[in-house]
């Protein structure tokens, strides 16, 4: 069922260098500057993933520049987490960690169950096709949770 965009949506995971960067990107091209959009880990110690990289470039949706954050960081470089309206958890650890911190805050956390697509398959086409997974996964639940708009991928 899908509803109106909320003015502003982090997205969260483990390390914000897979899911979380993907979600963020695949909302801007969908829904354009409509929600502002951004995205956090649990942990900020990786880097953006070459095949997050990889996967998006193939919808047209750019991830090379983004630069991991933790939730610590974001509070440190000012964002405030109950800014956001909606916060989106993408594994069960951000949901955890988002939950404790949004327990004095009237904002919404969702958990969507996507797919970690790390360490899955062993030739490197093994490895894009789980991390295309993971975006189609991120994709239909976008369009699923806000419905279809102009940006479509």
């Amino acid at each position: 069922m899908s509803e109106e965009l909320p003015q502003s949506v982090l997205f969260c995971c483990d390390h914000n260098a897979v899911r979380s960067p993907m979600a963020e990107g695949i909302m801007k091209k969908l829904y354009g500057a409509d929600t502002y959009v951004q995205s956090v880990g649990v942990h900020n110690d990786l880097e953006i993933d070459g095949f997050s990289i990889a996967v998006c470039q193939e919808m047209g949706v750019e991830l090379s520049r983004h630069r991991s954050r933790s939730f610590d960081e974001m509070e440190q470089w000012g964002d405030d987490l109950s800014s956001f309206d909606l916060v989106i958890a993408l594994s069960p650890a951000s949901q955890r960690r988002a939950l404790e911190l949004t327990r004095f805050f009237h904002l919404d956390v969702e958990y969507w169950p996507i797919l970690d697509p790390t360490g899955l398959g062993e030739t490197r086409d093994a490895k894009l096709e789980n991390y295309r997974q993971a975006r189609d996964q991120i994709a239909a639940a976008l369009k699923k949770r806000f419905g279809d708009q102009d940006g479509a991928v």
